[in-house]
């Protein structure tokens, strides 16, 4: 089946004005303006009305947290007195079912925004809660979407020392375990693969070194990336200096975790040198402008982390650090922390584009997706202008980003469509909005 999205209002990709010709599930051909495509195509949709990006990556998340957005005992506060107000929340509540109704609403509310590809970060494991990285691909598998499932650990907790309470954490060798029996049931390295498995010990102050160490060992066995929390706040420097007396990045060496198979979370507090030394082994950095406003964390440096080599990417965060799982929100909130950071002739929205699709795809260490080429896996999102807020605009790929679009028209996945008009194929979302709804109050009667 080779079918033609034909002449698009705009799209992001050089010399594919008149559309791109999908075929297999891939990217066969992009087509100029004005053009044909080389070969005969078997179907034909008409894009005219569609502003046509490649699908949106979401690189860093807390799908949980969508049960308790907005929540009373932690609203108005910054990262550690957030956490703690938390903990005890979803150390009470989180449940295989409640897990799984803040996944689906996550990858959901994620793939109506354009998001084609979704990695979460998952480090909560009460008791009951050890079969979480199951639920989470057969909510990514039933819905249709991408994602790199990262199974998380914590494994000091408020006896040893640090922030989580004991109910949430695992010991070394359970972690160790699970981590490979994952990694061997669902990490799919292939081209288009549409599952792959991460590692990821939640943050310096949740773990041990010997913990991350052995993460490392297993990425290197089983071929994944590896993932974690780092430079987010002042108070983690502070930590990592009374306990390790060295600071973030100096820790994560000892760790052996500055290698290219690594990307970060938030990436703010880096000083020069650190910034040299992440980009010279290739580490990523996901930037989460979203959360990082929500709790006055500080501002990611961007522009200097890619110019010494890091990919960056985009990523909403958890969903009570921002609100919401809106990856396209995202884009414009990034625009904006980063002009306040820098210039306005600095950071464009083109930036933003990047760091959420070629950006993000690095981070995930893949290859077949995050652009609009021939070869790459056909993972669009497309957006209409027809809602107000468009009214006037001229540059229709600027105009997304300046003028907020919020919801995808439609969104194909390896060359099928996941969202038609607006709304998922595969997935009521009234009956979500209800039924999530149902486990979020749970959450707030509690506390």
């Amino acid at each position: 089946m080779r079918q033609w999205i034909k002449n698009p209002l705009a799209i992001l990709a050089p010399e594919a004005e008149g559309g791109v010709v999908i075929e297999d599930g891939r990217i066969a051909e992009c087509v100029a303006a004005g053009q044909q495509p080389s070969q005969p195509v078997d179907r034909t949709f008409d894009a005219s009305r569609h502003v046509v990006i490649p699908g949106l990556i979401n690189t860093h998340h807390h799908f949980f947290q969508t049960l308790t957005r907005a929540h009373p005992a932690a609203i108005n506060k910054e990262l550690f007195p957030w956490l703690t107000a938390l903990y005890p929340i979803w150390a009470r509540n989180v449940t295989p079912e409640t897990f799984r109704m803040g996944t689906r609403l996550a990858l959901t509310e994620l793939m109506m925004s354009g998001c084609t590809a979704a990695s979460d970060h998952h480090y909560l494991f009460p008791a009951g809660l050890e079969d979480a990285i199951d639920i989470q691909v057969e909510e990514a598998t039933r819905l249709g979407i991408r994602m790199t499932v990262t199974r998380g650990s914590m494994n000091l907790s408020q006896k040893d020392g640090g922030l989580p309470p004991d109910t949430v954490v695992q010991d070394e060798d359970t972690i160790l375990a699970d981590c490979e029996r994952v990694l061997a049931r669902y990490h799919d390295r292939s081209e288009g693969s549409r599952i792959q498995v991460a590692l990821a010990p939640c943050a310096p102050f949740t773990v041990t070194k010997r913990l991350m160490r052995e993460s490392v060992a297993l990425a290197e066995r089983f071929d994944c990336r590896l993932h974690t929390h780092l430079g987010e706040t002042i108070d983690e420097d502070d930590y990592c200096l009374h306990h390790f007396q060295c600071r973030p990045v100096d820790y994560l060496e000892e760790c052996g975790w500055l290698n290219d198979r690594v990307w970060l979370a938030h990436g703010i507090h880096f000083n020069d040198d650190e910034i040299k030394r992440l980009g010279h082994a290739c580490v990523g950095v996901c930037h989460c402008p979203t959360s990082n406003m929500t709790l006055a964390s500080g501002q990611c440096r961007t522009k200097e982390l890619e110019a010494a080599g890091c990919p960056v990417g985009l990523g909403v965060d958890g969903s009570a650090s921002n609100d919401n799982s809106n990856l396209m929100e995202s884009l414009r909130h990034a625009l904006m922390l980063n002009r306040l950071t820098y210039d306005a002739a600095s950071v464009t929205h083109h930036d933003t584009y990047r760091w959420a699709t070629e950006g993000s795809a690095r981070c995930l260490g893949r290859e077949d997706i995050g652009a609009i080429k021939p070869g790459r896996q056909a993972d669009l999102a497309f957006y209409t202008l027809d809602e107000l807020r468009f009214s006037g605009a001229g540059d229709p790929l600027a105009a997304l980003v300046l003028c907020g679009a919020h919801t995808a028209d439609r969104v194909m996945i390896a060359g099928d469509w996941t969202v038609e008009d607006g709304r998922p194929v595969h997935l009521d979302i009234d009956r979500l909005r209800a039924e999530h709804g149902a486990a979020a109050r749970r959450f707030l009667e509690s506390f």
